[in-house]
């Protein structure tokens, strides 16, 4: 018990150093009531609480996902360590003549877990009011009307920005902030992220940007429309949506 409060160990880690299997360790830890380490916030070892809103649209998480820029003909990923165009890379990056990044903008509903992106050159807030409203646009399309609430970071272009603010009332929408040093406020953008990148950005090596842009929007429908969420008991987002399935929405 004192090592897993003071140290946050797991039973495979606790096990050895107690002289016992994981196993027991776990029983013990069970028996005592102890959480899972996923389950807390390690700073301060408490219990994360998981909250969901009730209904589409109530709450709206934006975040953005940093991706470098993907060379022509492809980077290392596509060639390999040592390939030529790892070594182009290394030059450059010695060079301090970087090739750039992409900013996916996402915005993902709390309710339903819908999800849609664009991806840009920047994360300027005249970008980031442009994004929200064309999401905004997009939920309508799929049954989400109007978005109460949208939840972002403490970054300038959202905290002090007269252009987000502006879209933000011309969707009659309420500002809401993650609080410092707690990313588990936005957590379903930060899981939403994690999701992206290993299921598309990482999938397989791409020729280039391009290429990867390109393979977004499929991506998108299917996790929307037939990726299965846990938090969803096995359904796909869409299944939440107050949407016309005869629409064809599902297909």
């Amino acid at each position: 018990m004192g090592l897993r409060l003071s140290r946050k160990l797991g039973p495979a880690r606790i096990g050895p150093l107690v002289g016992l299997a994981p196993s027991t360790v776990h029983a013990v830890l069970t028996r005592y009531g102890m959480h899972r380490l996923a389950w807390l916030d390690r700073p301060t070892g408490q219990l994360v609480r998981r909250y969901e809103r009730g209904r589409p649209g109530e709450l709206v998480h934006v975040d953005v996902k940093k991706l470098g820029v993907i060379r022509a003909g492809g980077g290392w990923r596509a060639h390999g360590r040592g390939s030529v165009q790892d070594l182009d890379r290394r030059r450059e990056l010695r060079a301090a003549r970087r090739v750039g990044y992409d900013y996916v903008h996402c915005a993902i509903d709390d309710h339903t877990r819908l999800a849609y992106a664009e991806i840009h050159r920047d994360e300027t807030a005249a970008t980031c009011a442009e994004f929200l409203r064309s999401a905004a646009a997009w939920f309508a399309s799929v049954g989400i009307d109007h978005i109460e609430r949208v939840m972002t970071d403490n970054a300038m272009a959202y905290r002090r920005s007269s252009a987000w603010r502006q879209a933000l009332t011309d969707l009659g929408a309420q500002p809401r902030f993650t609080r410092s040093y707690r990313p588990q406020t936005n957590g379903k953008a930060e899981r939403f992220n994690r999701t992206l990148a290993d299921e598309w950005a990482y999938i397989q090596p791409f020729e280039s940007s391009a290429d990867r842009a390109a393979a977004l929007p499929f991506w998108l429908h299917t996790y929307n429309h037939h990726r299965s969420h846990t938090a969803l008991g096995g359904e796909p987002p869409i299944s939440r949506a107050s949407v016309n399935n005869a629409a064809g929405h599902y297909t």
